[in-house]
């Protein structure tokens, strides 16, 4: 399953995704423009000695990546999202999308992908959202857990 970053904007949390990517032995995409170089050493740090082994492509528009790689589902977390992560599909040729930390998706998103956005059910109530590599992990593992069941 491809993870997708929409122009991520801090690179502590692109490497600690690299490394869950790693881990799962899934591919990282980027699309461009990000609010880093790819090379700071944020990345390599919060990435440790795994970021050597992610298999990373950066794409310079969504437009690009799904012509690319041509997704069989898109799931999109958002706090907007209309159902839970909990009721998405999933499939291992998919893709779990992640907009940017101060912004979520670009506007044009919400109502074009408006079926396959999904949120992470967050019942506290003072918080808007929570870290994009925590909900990351979260979706992840959930795609994960689903495919070896």
């Amino acid at each position: 399953m491809d993870i997708v970053l929409l122009h991520p904007e801090i690179p502590h949390n692109t490497g600690a995704i690299g490394r869950l990517c790693v881990g799962l032995g899934w591919p990282l995409h980027i699309i461009r423009p990000m609010g880093f170089a790819i090379d700071e050493k944020h990345i390599r740090r919060a990435g440790l000695d795994y970021w050597q082994h992610l298999q990373l492509t950066l794409h310079d528009s969504f437009e690009a990546y799904l012509e690319a790689r041509k997704p069989s589902t898109l799931t999109f977390l958002s706090t907007k999202a209309p159902r839970t992560l909990y009721e998405s599909e999933f499939q291992p040729d998919g893709a779990l999308i992640f907009g940017c930390e101060s912004a979520g998706l670009p506007k044009g998103y919400y109502e074009r992908y408006e079926a396959q956005l999904a949120v992470l059910p967050m019942p506290g109530e003072h918080a808007r959202s929570i870290n994009l590599a925590n909900a990351v992990a979260i979706a992840a593992y959930e795609a994960y857990r689903r495919f070896n069941t």
